[in-house]
């Protein structure tokens, strides 16, 4: 069971777009598929309120049987929330048919669509039949949660910020542990096969957790971390997403989508309050800043941008949009523990940090926010991460199935020197070859690796430990190793999922 980070390659999704279409698709008179056509809308709309996890008023809408049944106040009065070919006795038809324009569900949201509304009549007045494959009727619960006969890739982990937990991204979970590794003390399943991000609230009272199933949905959970309970589930589009971070006074959750938007949510009633789209590709990561009334986005398009909050406006690009300046996507964006500067990582293998306020006059192709450079990673940087004290960082990268973590210092003058700001505020074309050499030396000056521990498998996740003794790192093989950032050695080496043996296979 392993996660893949990337869609499959071009040549296969060429093929998949060019397949012929199917008859269902020709004919309007075909039987409506309740897995192609129904499932998604209720995916969409209703299931994050009706699930294992979070079954408001007894109704489970994932599972066949239960969606068929209804909640606890069919089991009561004796209806059914869906009778196969007869509408007019199915409950639910009433609960999502508006009223004067409103409808009793979705619950405080605008009614389905004429068009939704419509596909699903029909489909109870056909039959209501189940024509799931056999392959997708695997589902995950509290109580079946997934079996895993090999660790799976971790995406990401965060440690709790009072320091005594850590939460780690598995397959349809989180897993909740003790944060020295010691214990597994809980497993939040949910409806996403793909949890791409893992964050805690700044209080630690909540865990967000993002992800999704490809080419079908995307979802933001909210968990309650001492109850152990799905507090929040909003799904998002039709895609994973991405890069969750939570704005300092914890109302809202940002994230990245694969429709090239930055969305942000408020975090208890799910309501969408940002939408920015200035991103020409996958948005991988986001990060408030200090104050929370602005986020930094990265993504494949090879930009850093920044946003404000209030009014969902474009503010800028913090990365140089001069082409070659970023050779490949950013994957990664971390703030500084104290100041608006950001940390960003990807394909390039360079760490570099960005400051949010210009100090010289805007000029098309400049790189003036940048505030340093340091010596690259072998590969591909898939995560970036402060030390609580702001004064040094660590990275991870991946290349041919071989990782490494690497620890930089942070320690040095961020202010721009007088030289440096009078060679940026030259006219375009008048920076000499001296001029040039200049900058170059200025953002890579004062920077240095300070470590890197090269390991056998290639990094995706890193988290900084609270008491700022190391981190915590995971990836391709699905193991967690606890580093010390004094010395690079591995304090602690775990595998976070309980693995059952693998079935027998006949011998031919």
């Amino acid at each position: 069971m392993k996660l893949h980070m990337f869609l499959v390659p071009l040549a296969l999704a060429a093929a998949v777009v060019a397949a012929p279409p199917k008859k269902e698709d020709d004919d309007p008179n075909a039987p409506v598929s309740y897995f192609k056509k129904v499932r998604p809308i209720f995916q969409a709309h209703c299931q994050g309120c009706h699930q294992p996890a979070r079954a408001q008023g007894g109704y489970v809408m994932t599972d066949f049987a239960k969606l068929l049944a209804g909640g606890e106040e069919c089991a009561q009065d004796g209806t059914r929330a869906v009778v196969p070919k007869d509408p007019a006795k199915s409950v639910l038809l009433d609960q999502i048919t508006p009223v004067n324009g409103e409808a009793a569900m979705p619950k405080k949201k605008p009614p389905l669509a004429a068009q939704e509304l419509a596909l699903v009549r029909r489909w109870v007045a056909e039959g209501a039949a189940d024509d799931t494959p056999a392959n997708a009727r695997t589902r995950f619960d509290a109580a079946h949660p997934p079996v895993y006969t090999r660790p799976p890739v971790i995406t990401s982990l965060d440690f709790s910020p009072d320091g005594t937990l850590l939460a780690v991204a598995g397959f349809h979970e989180v897993l909740l542990w003790k944060a020295d590794g010691s214990e597994l003390l809980a497993r939040l399943v949910g409806l996403s096969e793909r949890i791409q991000t893992v964050r805690f609230s700044p209080d630690g009272k909540r865990l967000a957790a993002c992800g999704g199933r490809p080419a079908q949905m995307g979802e933001v959970q909210i968990w309650d971390v001492e109850k152990r309970t799905l507090a929040l589930s909003v799904p998002v589009g039709f895609d994973t997403v991405y890069g969750a971070a939570w704005s300092p006074d914890g109302r809202m959750v940002s994230f990245g989508c694969p429709d090239n938007a930055l969305r942000a949510i408020d975090a208890r009633t799910g309501a969408q309050v940002l939408q920015q789209t200035s991103h020409s590709d996958w948005v991988l990561d986001t990060a408030f800043n200090v104050h929370g009334d602005q986020l930094v986005s990265v993504g494949r398009d090879m930009s850093a941008k920044l946003t404000e909050v209030a009014t969902q406006r474009f503010i800028d690009n913090l990365s140089s949009i001069t082409p070659g300046a970023l050779r490949g996507g950013l994957q990664s964006v971390a703030r500084h523990p104290a100041r608006d500067e950001f940390l960003v990582g990807g394909a390039d293998g360079v760490p570099q940090a960005y400051r949010t306020v210009r100090k010289v006059q805007r000029k098309i192709g400049d790189n003036a926010l940048c505030i340093r450079q340091w010596p690259a990673m072998d590969g591909r940087i898939y995560a970036v991460d402060f030390a609580p004290d702001g004064k040094s960082f660590a990275a991870v990268s991946s290349l041919d199935g071989r990782g490494a973590v690497s620890f930089y210092n942070y320690d040095f003058n961020t202010e721009m020197p007088a030289d440096i700001v009078a060679i940026e505020n030259k006219a375009d074309g008048s920076r000499t070859p001296a001029d040039r050499a200049k900058l170059v030396a200025h953002y890579v000056s004062d920077t240095k690796l300070l470590r890197t521990v090269p390991l056998d498998a290639g990094q995706f996740a890193l988290r900084w430990r609270r008491d700022g003794s190391g981190v915590a790192a995971a990836g391709e093989d699905g193991k967690v190793r606890i580093i010390s950032a004094a010395d690079g050695k591995i304090v602690k080496e775990f595998v976070p999922v309980p693995l059952a043996p693998a079935p027998a296979t006949a011998d031919r």
